[in-house]
């Protein structure tokens, strides 16, 4: 859980993996999270250049993170991860399944609430559900990271002509209900100045984990 990424890519979303050396990354059109070992070495960080390219730039996360000298730190933010601590989880009549044929609608949903990186097929990372009324997609939750027996509960979000009505909190309940009905326990990340989501989830039944860092580096160009 401190690793979730590195820990859900050599797990449960191998199939996703691209590597080098022990550097793993979801597809570019499936996420932007990638993994590097616990203390990355020099030979990891080349690794990691070599697999994105000079000059791109790259999500990274997790507190402590040191970067060589020659990488440029181009985004930092504090985040924190919560989980499960007695959630009351329950399914939804409401909620629907979504899948591909849905994702147009989902991203323009992500493009107008902005709830973090929802890409053309993050949808296959796990199980969506949403709201629709009138036939619109107003509100949706999902599953994206899975390290061994957890699953990240991401992309939240609701239209604003429909925020208040307790959407979300729906969501995310039913969610955590098809995750523990897995066997496994449901956990979020989320922006440390995101306070209101903050409160939100602790009044679900999530509790703080640990603080972490939301990074984006450039490679170096040579």
């Amino acid at each position: 859980m401190d690793n979730p990424a590195f820990a859900a890519l050599n797990g449960p979303h191998a199939r996703f993996a691209e590597r080098r050396g022990r550097v793993v990354r979801y597809p570019l059109d499936v996420s932007p999270w990638l993994g590097l070992p616990d203390a990355p070495e020099a030979d990891d960080w080349a690794d990691l250049a070599a697999l994105a390219g000079p000059g791109e730039e790259v999500p990274l996360a997790g507190a402590g993170l040191v970067l060589p000298a020659e990488w440029e730190l181009t985004f930092d933010m504090e985040g924190v991860q919560m989980v499960d601590a007695g959630v009351a989880a329950a399914p939804d009549a409401e909620a629907v399944r979504l899948g591909a044929p849905d994702v147009p609608e989902m991203l323009d949903l992500v493009a107008r609430t902005q709830p973090g990186p929802f890409l053309p097929r993050t949808v296959e990372l796990g199980t969506y559900l949403g709201i629709r009324r009138g036939g619109a997609l107003v509100a949706m939750a999902g599953e994206r990271l899975r390290p061994p027996g957890w699953t990240e509960i991401s992309a939240v979000c609701t239209d604003p002509a429909h925020r208040g009505e307790g959407l979300a909190s729906r969501l995310v309940l039913a969610v955590a209900e098809g995750i523990r009905a897995r066997g496994e326990t449901p956990f979020l990340h989320t922006s440390a100045r995101n306070t209101t989501a903050i409160r939100l989830y602790e009044s679900l039944g999530f509790r703080l984990r640990r603080s972490t860092r939301f990074l984006k580096a450039r490679v170096p160009a040579g």
